[in-house]
């Protein structure tokens, strides 16, 4: 996170982990089409010309506070930057880089079984990415995401329960190259990491708004028409707070 107090800018990264092919990229661009062109940056992705990401993709995106409420801070903006990492086995020190200063990640799996094994090579990859950086990855705001929903021979629905309680990091399903799930899962992400930044760091009160009231300022701003709950309530399984509004 990032503090510019002369700019009156609170800068907060989210990243997108995962092995390669398993859909980071098209989770940005599925977002980048859904949200409202008044509150979205550029899409700023690097391929190679087999349309793998070779560096990072960021997409950026601005919310304002709706008003300023008299002695409630100063009005800061909040820039919100999403950046995927290569998942490609050789450009592991580009994920390390990318990784430095995330607030958040959105580690997203593969759902077809025959990529069970690749899944959990890259999330081994992610902790000890996270480690090397002097983190702990059970410290850090995390959500997991199965993608690629609409292919055959995926993990079942039930298998996904089951695998999300296990663990305490919020689950959900997606198919990215439809826009299916893909809302759910940065606005889940966006939940889980602004509850841990607001409380360490009262953000709230920087923005001049009240502590629950960032997610439904995001989705009006980015205009979308649904609702917190509805978003939340997606969530599979792992410990979310789904009746928050």
């Amino acid at each position: 996170m990032q503090i510019d107090f002369g700019g009156r800018e609170i800068a907060i990264k989210l990243v997108y982990y995962g092995p390669a092919l398993s859909g980071k990229t098209t989770n940005l661009r599925s977002l980048h089409q859904l949200t409202s062109e008044k509150s979205r940056g550029r899409l700023m992705t690097l391929e190679t010309k087999d349309d793998r990401t070779l560096f990072f993709d960021m997409l950026p995106l601005t919310l304002r506070a709706e008003g300023e409420r008299t002695g409630q801070g100063s009005g800061h903006t909040l820039r919100i930057k999403v950046f995927t990492v290569p998942g490609q086995v050789l450009h592991a020190s580009t994920r390390r880089l990318v990784l430095q200063g995330a607030d958040g990640i959105a580690f997203i799996a593969d759902s077809q079984i025959s990529e069970t094994e690749h899944n959990a090579s890259s999330f081994l990859d992610l902790r000890q990415n996270v480690k090397d950086l002097g983190l702990n990855v059970r410290e850090l705001p995390l959500v997991i995401q199965f993608n690629k929903r609409d292919l055959d021979k995926v993990r079942s629905a039930e298998e996904l329960v089951t695998l999300a309680s296990r663990g305490r990091e919020p689950v959900f399903e997606a198919s990215a190259v439809n826009g299916r799930g893909v809302l759910e899962t940065f606005f889940g992400l966006l939940h889980v990491t602004w509850s841990k930044l607001d409380r360490e760091h009262q953000l709230a009160k920087m923005l001049g708004i009240a502590s629950d009231a960032l997610l439904p300022m995001a989705i009006r701003q980015l205009g979308l028409s649904t609702d917190v709950p509805t978003l939340l309530s997606s969530c599979v399984g792992g410990k979310i707070d789904k009746g928050r509004p």
